[in-house]
C-alpha cells in the first residue's frame, strides 16, 4: 500500500466503527442526509467498539462475523470492487466478476476485523460538506482526532433506490489517497501481468495467508 500501515490501519479501525450499527426503526435509511449518517454512526458506534471487552481482547471471530454482518449492508461492493479492478471489470466472465467480488470482500473484511483493535480515544470532527438536496452522489469529509497527527478521512456517497435505498459508501479518502484507486493501480499490474484469473489467485492466495495468522 503507499500508505503507512500503521496509520492505515487506525483509520480502517474508524471505518469499521462508522460502518457496524444498524439504522433507527425511527427514521427509514432513505430520508437520512448522507452527513447525518456518517456523523450518527460514528459516534454510536465509537462508544459500542470501547465499550466491548470481547472485540478488544481480540476475539477475531466474533470481529469478523460483526464487520461482515453490519459493515457491508452499508457499502456497494459491487461498484467498489469495479472501480478497484478498473478496465478489466468489463472484460472478466461473471463468474470471475463474482470470484473478484467475494476475494476482494474477504480481504477487506479482514482488513476491517484487524483493524478494530486500533480503536481507543478516537472522536470525529465533522467538515462542511458542499452538496444540493438533489444530488445523488455526494462526499462527505471527516477530521478523525485522537492520540498524535489529525488524519484526513472523506467518503464518496451514493443514493441508491429501491430495496436498501439510502446512502451508501463506495469509497474512501484515506490521508488524500483515494483507496480505490490505490488498489486499482496494484490490481492493474497484477492484470498486466497474469490475467484477471492471476489477479484472482494472488487474492486467494493472500486471503489464505491472513487467515493462516488469524
Amino acid at each position: 500500500m503507499i500508505l503507512n500501515k500503521r496509520r492505515l490501519l487506525a483509520v480502517l479501525a474508524t471505518v469499521v466503527a462508522l460502518g457496524a450499527t444498524v439504522f433507527s426503526p425511527h427514521l427509514r435509511a432513505e430520508d437520512e442526509a448522507a452527513d447525518a449518517l456518517i456523523k450518527r454512526l460514528s459516534v454510536d458506534v465509537l462508544d459500542a467498539i470501547k465499550a466491548d471487552k470481547a472485540m478488544r481482547a481480540g476475539d477475531m471471530a466474533r470481529v469478523i462475523a460483526l464487520v461482515d454482518s453490519r459493515i457491508m449492508p452499508n457499502v456497494n461492493f459491487q461498484r467498489m470492487t469495479a472501480s478497484a479492478v478498473g478496465p478489466g471489470w468489463r472484460q472478466a466472465t461473471p463468474e470471475q466478476q463474482k470470484r473478484l467480488q467475494d476475494e476482494f470482500k474477504t480481504l477487506l473484511v479482514r482488513t476491517y476485523a484487524g483493524a478494530l483493535a486500533q480503536v481507543s480515544d478516537q472522536t470525529i470532527a465533522m467538515k462542511p460538506m458542499r452538496a444540493a438536496p438533489e444530488d445523488k452522489e455526494v462526499v462527505v469529509r471527516t477530521e478523525v482526532k485522537g492520540r498524535g497527527d489529525s488524519i484526513q478521512l472523506d467518503y464518496r456517497l451514493e443514493k441508491t433506490p429501491g430495496v436498501g435505498a439510502g446512502w451508501k459508501i463506495y469509497n474512501l479518502n484515506v490521508l488524500g489517497v483515494w483507496l480505490v484507486e490505490t488498489y486499482r493501480s496494484q490490481f492493474a499490474q497484477q492484470i498486466n501481468a497474469k490475467g484477471i484469473d492471476g489477479l484472482i489467485e494472488s487474492l486467494a492466495e493472500q486471503n489464505k495467508a491472513n487467515a493462516k495468522k488469524g
